[in-house]
């Protein structure tokens, strides 16, 4: 086998394992959001419902570092009352100073604090997470191709590797993740919150909410916009139309050469 054809064969194997070990997981799920489209508003429910997931479920390992607590009652997010940012807020610890001596301290959180992250620092996350970081979560929906649809279904993408499939110490199988596998453990299980409003808490309901809560963390005007959007569709269509009329009343001053 000559040089240059050896050469080609080895560049095609490592093509192929190249391919296999970054192949993508199915296609995600499709899911009819309600915040989707021209119109799409966010379903205020299960915005606080996702807040609840994410602070009893997630925050134990992921930030959201772009967040304050302050945002979880402003318009077009969980739109949560005064009352009860202040009362979330406040079930923190933030380190604060120097006082008067020079020294840090611990209060409570205030609506103004951003949210409080669950480790002191990247190396300190990793080091808690076998060597894998924890993304943050602020912008995690727009940072992942598929958006809202691959987060949903990676959430519910758990399952018992198929034989043959070779999973290391700590890694688990996921069908939608990116190679299929994910070093995070599964999340969500049937009742793993009891919600506020006396919703089941299944394993779907649970996915779609907390998933719904950080697409608004991502886009926090999505709906500003998806309003802004409307009424400049409107507003062009109302020119249009004036400039249709006005356009032939000119041209029927005209006269023809005929």
């Amino acid at each position: 086998m000559s040089k240059k054809n050896l050469q080609f064969v080895l560049l095609f194997l490592f093509f192929i394992s190249f391919t296999k070990l970054f192949a993508a997981g199915e296609k995600p799920i499709k899911v009819d959001w309600s915040f989707k489209g021209i119109t799409g508003k966010f379903d205020r429910s299960s915005l606080q419902r996702g807040y609840q997931v994410y602070n009893e479920v997630c925050a134990s390992c992921h930030s959201m570092n772009l967040l304050s607590y302050r945002n979880l009652g402003e318009k077009g997010g969980p739109e949560f009352s005064v009352d009860q940012v202040k009362a979330i807020a406040a079930n923190f610890e933030v380190t604060d100073g120097p006082d008067s001596e020079g020294e840090m301290f611990t209060r409570p959180g205030r609506p103004s604090d951003k949210f409080v992250s669950p480790y002191q620092n990247i190396q300190a996350a990793m080091a808690a997470n076998g060597g894998a970081y924890p993304p943050d979560m602020s912008v995690l929906v727009k940072a992942r191709k598929g958006g809202a649809d691959y987060i949903y279904s990676v959430l519910m993408g758990y399952e018992e590797a198929p034989a043959g499939f070779e999973l290391e110490d700590g890694v688990y199988y996921n069908k939608y993740m990116y190679g299929n596998k994910i070093k995070m453990a599964k999340p969500l299980a049937e009742g793993s919150v009891s919600y506020a409003d006396g919703t089941e808490a299944t394993e779907s309901q649970m996915a779609m909410d907390v998933t719904t809560f950080l697409t608004w963390a991502s886009e926090p005007h999505l709906e500003a916009r998806h309003q802004t959007g409307l009424k400049v569709i409107m507003y062009l269509i109302i020119l249009t139309i004036l400039v249709y009329f006005s356009m032939r009343r000119l041209w029927s001053r005209i006269d023809s050469k005929e």
